[in-house]
């Protein structure tokens, strides 16, 4: 998939402007804070910033060509190449177009209102035990993010692919962009309730992921997540389940606490497999009861599988284990928060060894006229805690309907600082965990 100017020109619809060098393309960029020498850099009109304007400094840092938006090109005279389109990301979006279809991978694309990067990474410690992958790093999964992950494409058998969105059309875009052999659904639950108003329209919202499928392709949902398994229901084909609860293609049963790890055993066509996973949440069960399907769909040995399971490790930032000088433990899930995440983290810091359990709870953002409701539904689940700090408006209402032991409620991230400081001890557990707009990484690094 090597690349020259007048090729890459001809995908993106561009006119080159400058010299016309012989060089090589193998790498895009977007970003000229972490541009790197040889890159391609594309220039994207931000919210706050012009990134077409910033051609100089992207060819100062090492990159041998630019592509930038002719409205937002001034025309001065260079001595490196630019191809002038009419929009940055259309460009982006052939570009990506053009890795995912020379590759010959297996592409699995994964989408869901929690879960999708656990679920990804899960799937990519299966696929790789096979042969060569690739996924998506961080939070690259988006109109942008996506196609440039497609960029690193080279020789590998496996692609995970995640699929983010806030508002209808985006995973359809994105679907239709990376043509999915597997698409996988982790569930349906009220993330971004506040821009899509209705479960029913998040679920709309998920299923565009079916829109890109290749012929025969196949969809794996959570056949235990009410809206999929109503959806399931009435449109079996080509669909593969999972499930604890509900009668599911493949099952987890047996679920026992032991050595800091999950075990389980899998039932799949009238076999049963012993498994485990080394995170104290049944969310993770389901993640690896995903991975599984993924990979006896696309031939992978049982064994492998199960190996992928239980060498499975986090992506920084979204729940992570500190040992702090203290002496005591952080679960850290700044990154962002969810019903269903805050759910999951507060059973992990349940099932967490330690002497005083701790959570500090914030704001969980994008719920709209559902705020109230649901920050009450997280607060029935600190039941049992010996300790209960929440931050922000929305937040008071987890500490309304709480039975922990000692409740204290703030208005601002130092004040919680100050009093864990007060209370912290050694061999205790504290979970921070907000939406990412709460800035609760501050509190992290504060006690850490």
């Amino acid at each position: 998939m090597k690349l020259n100017i007048s090729n890459l020109s001809n995908i993106i619809n561009g006119e080159i402007y400058g010299p016309v060098l012989d060089i090589n393309i193998h790498s895009f960029s977007k970003d000229t804070r972490t541009i790197n020498n040889g890159d391609v850099y594309i220039g994207i009109k931000g919210e706050n910033f012009d990134g077409n304007t910033l051609y100089n400094e992207a060819f100062e840092k090492g990159a041998i060509l630019c592509i930038l938006e002719k409205a937002s090109f001034d025309y001065k005279e260079v001595d490196k190449p630019i191809i002038l389109v009419d929009s940055s990301l259309e460009a982006l979006k052939n570009i990506g177009e053009y890795y995912r279809n020379n590759s010959n991978a297996t592409f699995i694309a994964v989408t869901g209102s929690v879960g999708k990067t656990s679920t990804r990474d899960m799937i990519y410690s299966v696929v790789s035990k096979k042969d060569k992958s690739l996924k998506t790093l961080g939070n690259f999964n988006n109109n942008i993010g996506l196609p440039l992950t497609l960029t690193r494409l080279t020789d590998e058998k496996f692609a995970v692919i995640e699929m983010g969105m806030n508002n209808l059309g985006e995973i359809d875009y994105l679907s239709k962009i990376t043509k999915p052999h597997i698409a996988v659904i982790t569930n349906v639950t009220t993330a971004h309730i506040g821009n899509l108003g209705s479960r029913e329209n998040i679920l709309k919202a998920k299923l565009e992921i079916k829109n890109g499928l290749v012929e025969g392709g196949k969809l794996i949902i959570n056949n235990d997540n009410d809206m999929l398994h109503n959806y399931y229901l009435e449109n079996k084909e080509n669909t593969i389940t999972i499930g604890i609860e509900n009668p599911s293609d493949i099952m987890a049963s047996n679920l026992e606490i032991k050595d800091s790890k999950y075990y389980f055993d899998i039932t799949y066509q009238d076999n049963i497999y012993h498994a485990n996973v080394p995170i104290l949440s049944v969310a993770f069960i389901y993640n690896s009861l995903i991975a599984f399907a993924v990979g006896v769909l696309t031939n992978i040995e049982v064994e492998k599988i199960l190996d992928g399971i239980s060498s499975f490790e986090l992506t920084e930032n979204r729940i992570d284990f500190v040992d702090s000088d203290k002496g005591y433990k952080i679960i850290n899930g700044c990154y962002n928060a969810s019903v269903d995440s805050m759910k999951s983290s507060l059973e992990i810091l349940k099932n967490t060894k330690g002497n005083k359990k701790i959570a500090v709870l914030g704001n969980m953002l994008e719920l709209d006229n559902y705020s109230k409701e649901l920050h009450e539904e997280v607060g029935t689940y600190t039941n049992g805690l010996d300790i209960l700090i929440t931050v922000g408006s929305d937040a008071k209402y987890i500490a309304k309907t709480s039975s922990s032991k000692e409740i204290y409620s703030f208005d601002n991230n130092e004040d919680a600082i100050n009093k864990l400081k007060e209370i912290l001890e050694k061999d205790d557990v504290v979970l921070i965990k907000a939406s990412n707009g709460m800035k609760f990484i501050n509190i992290f690094n504060e006690i850490k």
